[in-house]
């Protein structure tokens, strides 16, 4: 595959993007961070609004959103620094950089539709392909090596907890059963095999019977929900007096994560509430832009289906001084 092609395979709708680029209030000189590069919709956006004496620094995991975005964004490579990496390691990548304070971030913490679209990245119950699902194809746990040797109970937690699956119990016990039998090694044999272990009223209740099933190991496979916290405070401290940070979430487990991080910075104070006066020292952060999560239009949800749960929420770093 050229370049040209993969640029062209790596599309992504960017959700919220209107919104999310206006809530960044970009400054044409500022250093900017897109977190999750994916299909370049929204580094795109940020890198047109930028002078040449602007700055982006673009992060992904995903080698291919990495070569692609070369050619998405050709135009703007005076402003344009790439990192192939999780985000996790932004603050390592600043100081590479030699960045010591920025004016905005954003982190959209959805799954590419590349990456939903390409069979053979295994992320999808649509297709029959490898179980794969690494973002990272550096990585060495595939979602093959967790249905194939994860023990029941840890199974159980895994689809309980990452996809919030009610029948957790009887999914995990059908995946060890038929294992025993054969390997899974297939999107197809899993997705088969959760619906048979789903009680038939309920499969097809709120979409496909393996949407949770999927999300749970794709959130195991990448550890997804491990590093939102710890980047979120990193960016809040790099942020410089009246910089942004915009973060896109699509369930409630990221959505959790982002709200009480930013409840925890806008809030200072750490004190227990019984005591008389603050004595931890601790000043608020952060400001909270939207007290409820942006979410996207009606205009937006018929073009763009896979929105539906987006929610956006925004925040600016206080003036301390």
């Amino acid at each position: 595959m050229t370049q040209s092609d993969q640029s062209e395979h790596f599309s992504h709708i960017s959700v919220l993007l209107k919104e999310s680029i206006e809530g960044l209030h970009i400054k044409p000189d500022g250093i900017y961070v897109d977190c999750t590069l994916g299909g370049g919709g929204h580094a795109r956006r940020i890198a047109q609004a930028l002078t040449s004496g602007g700055r982006l620094i673009a992060i992904d995991r995903d080698a291919d959103a990495i070569r692609a975005a070369h050619q998405t964004l050709a135009d703007y490579e005076d402003r344009v620094t790439y990192a192939h990496c999780n985000y996790a390691r932004v603050d390592e990548v600043l100081k590479e950089n030699g960045i010591a304070g920025i004016d905005g971030a954003i982190m959209d913490l959805g799954v590419s539709s590349f990456q939903l679209d390409t069979p053979e990245r295994g992320f999808s119950y649509r297709y029959d392909a490898p179980l794969d699902m690494r973002m990272d194809q550096r990585a060495d746990l595939t979602a093959k090596d967790v249905v194939n040797t994860y023990s029941y109970e840890e199974l159980r937690r895994v689809l309980h907890d990452w996809g919030e699956e009610r029948f957790a119990a009887s999914i995990a016990a059908h995946i060890v059963s038929e294992r025993q039998k054969h390997p899974i090694v297939s999107t197809g044999q899993l997705s088969e095999l959760v619906k048979e272990a789903i009680p038939p009223k309920a499969r097809n209740a709120g979409g496909h019977p393996a949407k949770r099933t999927f999300q749970a190991l794709r959130i195991e496979v990448n550890r997804e929900l491990d590093t939102i916290a710890p980047t979120l405070n990193c960016l809040i401290d790099a942020l410089n007096p009246h910089g942004r940070l915009c973060v896109i979430t699509f369930h409630s487990l990221e959505d959790r994560i982002v709200k009480q991080t930013f409840q925890q910075a806008a809030q200072g104070c750490t004190c227990p509430p019984d005591f008389p006066v603050c004595v931890c020292g601790k000043k608020p952060k952060i400001d909270i832009l939207t007290r409820k999560p942006v979410i996207p239009s009606k205009e937006e949800l018929e073009v763009n289906n896979r929105a539906h749960s987006a929610k956006l929420r925004i925040i600016e770093k206080r003036d301390t001084n």
